[in-house]
């Protein structure tokens, strides 16, 4: 299938995209919002529009007393909210909210911005996979992917950061160093944007994953908020088990998370050992295997049918041995967990190479025999690097990669020229 590159300009044209349901296909009158330059920085803007409040920065409560306190009511206020996320409406300017009086628009639109991403740009691979790239106020660039999958379920990746300050090795995000943490709006609409561009064509968007550019848990309090907004039953609906949050190993986050949602955990294991946990994975030197996988004990004893997601990319001649397979069973043993063999997607710069499927297939059927729930996740949207670990732009300022350990040194899979 030849690959389909959508730019803003074309994007226009078409409506947005091909659809029979015209919910999905944004009005010319909002396009003015999608730039063809990078934005003004944020100081610039006008006094007046910086003073307005952003809708999708609030849960319901808090915009339920943002309406009273211009006189409006509750009911009105719940069907503000049904616009923004509900009844397939996804709302996006002014405009298209239909069904609200005119004089609460009125308010609306002289106090609020209704949004805070525009699309750059739509890369379609292959394999049927979106990545979508938006600009933020700032000018800045995230990545969203749009994963379908011929089982019924579609999946939506979204971003937390622009960048990312956990700096693992095999990941391309890392590179970036940290640039911004996203607002609770901006990692909402990349969601609300799934729905509205992609469920004509591939159904409901089911799942959501935070593992995107960023490191969750970094962001924390964005996080948690844009993921109630995701899982509120008026609005987005997801079901909080099919909303999962990815993290790198902060431990204290990792505990106020597990105490305060009830979205699913992802934890990126990578390793078993923390000889080389410190190197692909740094954030490892600060909270070690130990006290990661302790901490995870303790906290599921208060979460009955709770299970943590660990995440474990498989690097050629690194993590994929035998012995690493029978070490993953001893380290996960105690914790009610499913486990993800993810099959590494290069990019430029990076000094490892994917393991065999044929290896993988290997390491899987070890874990299998011990009794763990264990499943292969192979690349998608790979060839327009919207595969997991493949987002962001680096640019000319990269974070550095660090020493390879002596016992991979010589090994073929790392040349001498990314030493």
């Amino acid at each position: 299938m030849a690959l389909i590159r959508w730019t803003a300009t074309s994007l226009s044209s078409l409506g947005i995209f091909p659809s029979s349901n015209p919910r999905l296909a944004l009005p010319r009158r909002c396009f003015s919002r999608f730039p063809r330059r990078p934005l003004p920085p944020s100081g610039s803007r006008s006094e007046s529009a910086s003073s307005k409040v952003v809708l999708k920065e609030m849960e319901f409560p808090e915009l339920e007393k943002w309406v009273q306190s211009y006189g409006f009511r509750s009911g009105q206020a719940m069907m503000l909210w049904k616009c923004l996320y509900g009844n397939n409406s996804w709302a996006h300017c002014y405009d298209e909210l239909t069904g609200l009086k005119k004089e609460f628009r009125k308010m609306i639109s002289e106090n609020a911005i209704l949004e805070a991403l525009s699309v750059k740009e739509i890369l379609r691979a292959s394999d049927g996979t979106q990545k979508i790239l938006f600009v933020l106020k700032d000018g800045q660039v995230i990545e969203t992917v749009v994963i379908p999958c011929s089982r019924g379920r579609t999946t939506v990746c979204v971003s937390s950061q622009v960048g990312c300050a956990m700096n693992c090795q095999f990941c391309y995000t890392g590179r970036m160093g940290l640039r911004k943490h996203l607002s609770t709006a901006e990692i909402v609409e990349q969601a609300v944007f799934a729905r509205r561009l992609f469920s004509s064509e591939f159904g409901s968007i089911t799942n959501v994953v935070f593992m995107g550019m960023g490191e969750p848990l970094h962001n924390i309090d964005n996080v948690i908020k844009a993921a109630a907004i995701m899982v509120d039953e008026q609005g987005l609906h997801f079901s909080p088990r099919k909303v999962t949050i990815s993290t790198s190993g902060l431990v204290p986050q990792l505990k106020r998370f597990l105490r305060e949602s009830n979205c699913a955990l992802a934890v990126s294991l990578n390793a078993t050992t923390d000889e080389v946990r410190n190197w692909i994975m740094p954030i490892n030197r600060k909270y070690n295997l130990s006290l990661l996988l302790e901490t995870l004990r303790v906290e599921l004893q208060s979460k009955p049918k709770y299970k943590i997601l660990f995440e474990y990319v498989m690097l050629a001649g690194v993590n994929d041995s035998i012995e690493d397979a029978k070490r993953l069973v001893e380290l996960v043993h105690g914790i009610p967990c499913k486990i993800n063999l993810i099959s590494f997607n290069p990019h430029n710069g990076s000094h490892f190479k994917p393991t065999p499927e044929e290896k993988m297939i290997e390491f899987r059927n070890i874990l299998a025999e011990a009794g763990c729930v264990v499943f292969l996740r192979l690349s998608r949207g790979d060839d327009q690097m919207a595969a997991c670990g493949q987002l962001g732009e680096p640019g000319d300022i990269r974070l550095p990669l660090l020493r390879v350990p002596e016992q991979f040194s010589n090994d073929r899979m790392i040349s001498k020229e990314d030493q």
